[in-house]
This record gives structure tokens, sequence and C-alpha cells, in this order.
């Protein structure tokens, strides 16, 4: 679909064609992380789950918060495209390509601080540790690949090539789900069979787009990639501003996730296990409704660079519509297969017996929360990075605070009452800021 061609209504069936490869590709994502919970979850041990808990909620923390590499790439890529300046495009790309390397390496030799932080955060027991480290050793070296496939995504987003950017998430996702059960399953590698196949995935992934991609630029924009006259003064302040309010933003949403995952660390390893299997349900849906957030990032930036409000009013109307609606029907789904799922994810009792008792928080969070991933994508599209890093320090400090006090009283119930709210948080402060964007008509 080339919007350049003509001037766009965005109709829903529009935003639901751009929409659907994202959704599959979105679905990808978290099949990833709930196939990793039902390898570990069917071990017979809750240790291996505890451990898979904490270690792979550290790296996507730690992963999640450099987002702003996608979500700033998707925003000057759009306007860009908007105003057909294909030169600026590539230099966007090349310089958060640079950057991207930059931090992963950084990471990387970051390791052992990154271990002595979780040991005294978490204070897992001595076979939890064990595990958790093994897990790290390996992973944190996809970290550079990892980084520079969410610049190939924001690229590809802010061009409204979802086609592309969808195919490019369902690669590494199924061979991350591949090599992983393979390792486990034939190899019997346990935690470190599920942290290879991340990291042997990523890099595949990264080489076979990093092509892909280049061949893109060369026959698409008859621009050649090059690393050179990318330190433009006014360019690079425009980048870091935006990049480092992404990445506070990004910073405190990860770091709300990692406070479930404490929380449920002080109360029990059973009640962490159970959180990580919720969380998966959570993250599932947050993906799927991410699909219309995703899409709309690029429209949004593609309208405001046309500077046609009229577009701008419809897709917003049309993808608050579409995300609620496919919120309501997850909570359906979700109602319906709960229990079944479950009993693939996990073979202990326990474990069964307290996710059921939760039921309600994975029905109820979808049609709240999909507001905000809304609201989200809009001013991601819209380049007004400030007002969403604003929006989540509130959030995420309101979500702490209602946490520690309901936690006391309501215990693991407490936890997911306080991440409903937090959602809340998230929807009602970017809708307060929401004004600022029609500033830029």
């Amino acid at each position: 679909m080339n919007f350049q061609k003509s001037s766009p209504k965005f109709s829903k069936k529009q935003i639901i064609l751009l929409s659907i490869p994202v959704f599959f590709s979105n679905l990808a994502i978290p099949l990833v992380g709930i196939v990793d919970t039902g390898l570990m979850g069917n071990l017979g041990e809750t240790k291996y789950l505890a451990a898979t808990s904490i270690a792979t909620s550290v790296m996507t923390m730690i992963i999640w918060s450099f987002g702003f590499l996608r979500m700033g790439t998707v925003g000057i890529v759009a306007q860009a495209y908007g105003k057909s300046d294909y030169r600026e495009i590539v230099k966007t790309l090349l310089r958060n390509f640079i950057l991207a390397i930059i931090i992963g390496f950084v990471i990387i030799i970051s390791t052992p601080l990154l271990k002595i932080m979780i040991s005294h955060f978490f204070s897992p027991s001595d076979e939890t540790e064990v595990l958790i480290n093994t897990y790290i050793n390996v992973r944190v070296f996809s970290v550079p690949a990892e980084l520079v496939i969410y610049i190939f995504i924001g690229f590809y987003l802010g061009i409204q090539k979802t086609k592309i950017s969808s195919l490019l998430i369902i690669v590494l996702s199924s061979l991350n789900i591949v090599f992983s059960a393979l390792f486990v399953l034939s190899f019997d590698l346990k935690i470190f069979g599920v942290a290879l196949g991340t990291l042997i995935a990523s890099y595949i992934t990264f080489l076979i787009f990093l092509i892909f991609t280049y061949n893109f630029i060369v026959k698409k924009f008859k621009v050649i990639p090059k690393f050179e006259n990318l330190i433009v003064r006014n360019k690079l302040i425009r980048l870091i501003k935006i990049n480092f309010d992404i990445f506070i933003r990004t910073l405190f949403l990860t770091f709300s996730f990692l406070w479930v995952t404490y929380l449920g660390s002080r109360i029990g390893e059973d009640y962490l296990a159970v959180n990580t299997i919720l969380m998966q349900f959570i993250l599932l849906s947050s993906f799927v409704l991410d699909a219309y957030a995703f899409s709309t990032e690029g429209i949004i930036g593609y309208t405001i660079g046309k500077r046609s409000e009229k577009s701008f009013n419809t897709v917003v109307r049309n993808s608050f519509q579409l995300s609620f609606f496919s919120a309501v029907i997850i909570s359906i789904l979700y109602l319906i297969f709960f229990k079944e799922i479950i009993y693939i994810i996990t073979d202990i009792e326990m474990l069964r017996f307290i996710s059921f008792q939760h039921i309600m928080w994975v029905i109820l969070i979808p049609p709240v929360a999909c507001f905000c991933y809304q609201l989200d994508g809009i001013f991601i599209g819209a380049s007004q990075t400030k007002e969403i890093r604003n929006a989540m320090v509130i959030s995420v400090l309101g979500f702490i605070s209602c946490s520690i006090y309901l936690t006391k009283y309501f215990n693991n119930h407490g936890i997911w009452f306080s991440l409903l709210l937090f959602m809340v948080f998230r929807s009602l402060s970017l809708q307060f800021y929401f004004k600022n964007i029609l500033k830029k008509f």
C-alpha cells in the first residue's frame, strides 16, 4: 500500500490491512516466552522456572530499555518519508545502527556487574542463582544483534512496509522457538539451551536482514549507505533528545515488569513462577494489541509530515475502536481456554492451582490496557517523546506505590491489582498530553 500516490483516508479496513502482518509477527514474540516457560515448567522442578523468570525479566528489561532504537527510528523515518527525504532516512538508519552496536558491547562487558545486581536484588537460592548465571552468560552476547534488529524493525515500520518488519520478527521468533526446543528436548541442555537458542536465532536473523536491508535501500531509494557526513549538529541533537526520552520511558516501563518479578520473589518461588506464567498471557495480549499501535506509528508520522489533521483524527478514532474490540475478543478467549493452556505450560500441580486463582486479572487487563498501548503508538509516531517519558514516569511511580500498599494486604492479588491500575494511570496521563500533538498541525 503506497500512501504517497493519493490522499489517504485511513479507514478501518486500511488500518487492518497494515496491522495484519504486524499482528502475526507480534504474536510470534510472546510465543517465544510461552514456549520457553513451557519448556522450563515441565522439567518437574520450580527452580528452573524461577531462574528463567528472573533471568529473562532482567534481560528483557535491558533490551527493552533500548527500545528507543526502534521507536525513535520509526518517528523520524516516517516523517522524512512523508517529505520524500530518502537520504535523511538512510542517515537516520546508520546513526542508530552505530549506536546499537556500541550499546550492545557496553552491555556485554558489564555482565559481571549485572550478575552482582541480580544476586543482591532478588536474593535467589544458590541453585537458582547458578541457573540464572548460566542463562545470562550466554544470552548477553545476543544483545548487539537484538538491538540492531530493533533498528531494522523501526525502519520498515516508518516507511509503512509492515510485511517486511513482520517477516523479520517472525523469522527471529521462529528460529528462537526451534533452536530452544531442539536444545532442551533433544540435547537436554535445560536453561542453557533456551539461552543458546536465542543467541543463534538473533545472529542468523541479523545477518539475513542486514544484507536484505542494504539491497532494499539501494534498489528502492537509489541511495548507497555510507558512514560519512552523519554528524549534523541539529539532526544529532534531535536524535539524542528523542532517544533519551524514549530510553527513560522504556526503562521505567521494563522496570515495572521487573518489579512484578521482584514482588513475586518476595512472596515465594511458587508465586514467582506463577507470575511468570501469568505474565505470558499479558505479554501475548499486549503484543497482539500493539499491532494496531505499531502500524499506526508510521501512519501518524506520515499524516504529520503531510500536515493532514483530518487524516490524523481518522487514524486515531479508527485505531482506538479496533484495539478495544480486539482486546475484548482476547479476554473472551482467555476465559474459555485459560485452564487448558495452564495444563500445557506446567505439570506442577501447585503452580496450576495458584494460576487458577488469578484468572480474573488475565481477563480484566487487556480491555483496560489497550488504550495506553494505542496512545503510545500515536505519541511515538508524532515524535512527542517528552510526553510519553513524563507519562510513564508518573504511572510507574503510582504503580510502585500502589503495589507496596496492596501487596501488604492482598498478597499476590495486590501485585496484579496494581498492574491493572498501572494501565489506567498510563492512559490517563497520556490523554492529558494529547493536545500537544495537535499543535503540529
